[in-house]
């Protein structure tokens, strides 16, 4: 098992990868190099950043990365809410991925927060 297995935060972001990448099979065609292209790369962004990040020295590194990761599920949560609004996909769906991008996105943010708390980085300084 490699290093990044162990992390809760990453195999949230795989299952919601493999959750996307079956329902976006039955997105509009038209839609390959745009919307489904676009939440592809965030999904996959996410789960890969925290890869890259575990393997990085230290936490301030790893919790760079894992804000990267945050920044793409974020992006992935827009793309699914044009889709919704654009009705491309079923409702049905759709409601399906929320599970998988709330939980993915919760302990994603659960980890990048904990480092912080647990006074491995310097607090920021208020302005």
């Amino acid at each position: 098992m490699m290093p990044y297995e162990r992390i809760k935060a990453w195999g949230k972001c795989h299952e919601l990868l493999l959750a996307l990448y079956n329902s976006t099979r039955r997105w509009p065609r038209e839609e390959t190099y745009g919307l489904i292209a676009q939440a592809r790369r965030a999904a996959f962004a996410a789960g890969a950043n925290i890869v890259e990040g575990a393997s990085k020295q230290g936490p301030r590194e790893f919790r760079r990365f894992l804000d990267v990761s945050v920044g793409s599920l974020v992006e992935l949560s827009y793309t699914l809410r044009v889709v919704r609004d654009l009705n491309m996909a079923p409702l049905d769906e759709l409601n399906h991925l929320d599970g998988p991008r709330e939980s993915a996105g919760k302990l994603t943010w659960r980890l990048y927060d904990s480092i912080k708390k647990k006074g491995l980085l310097p607090q920021a300084r208020p302005h």
